[in-house]
């Protein structure tokens, strides 16, 4: 295959996994230059390994897999801290004709913000609707560490919203 075509290729994959890259590297953003900066070094990543992608897993799984490390190797190289990550128009337009569904949303971000790094990725899988089986392909650990975590998550979110 000729780079020009590959590059077609690339630019159409991006386009599809757009929103799931945009997830990930929210999750991990500080603010809007910070959300830039995530997603060009995700985008990088992808483009990097698109010629090795052989599709042993789903394309999906791929694309999350390397969004959160990339989102964690990026935190760990800037060695901040983040604080909360505030909801900016773009998560409200795609709830923009439910304003307490986007009330909501800010509120749970809000909280997520506050769970450490893996737990934040695990959450967002969770809340993506992935199974326990593909969170554990992407994060790495076993379906029944997912399942122990993701419910110890879920509990200490459920602390967060009764104070």
């Amino acid at each position: 295959m000729d780079k020009q075509e590959l590059e077609k290729q690339f630019i159409a994959f991006i386009e599809e996994y757009r929103q799931v890259i945009y997830k990930v590297c929210y999750i991990y953003a500080t603010d809007a230059d910070n959300l830039s900066d995530l997603y060009q070094e995700v985008v990088i990543n992808l483009w990097k390994s698109f010629p090795r992608f052989r599709g042993e897993c789903k394309a999906s799984t791929w694309v999350y897999r390397i969004a959160l490390n990339t989102c964690i190797s990026f935190l760990r190289k800037s060695n901040s801290r983040l604080a909360v990550i505030p909801i900016t128009v773009d998560l409200e337009y795609a709830f923009a004709d439910e304003e307490e569904k986007t009330s909501q949303l800010r509120e749970l971000y809000c909280m997520i913000n506050k769970l450490g790094k893996l737990e934040r990725a695990l959450i967002l899988l969770w809340l993506e609707e992935r199974s326990y089986q593909e969170i554990a392909d992407i994060t790495g650990i076993s379906k029944t560490n997912v399942a122990v975590k993701l419910s110890r998550i879920k509990d200490k979110l459920k602390g967060m919203s009764n104070r």
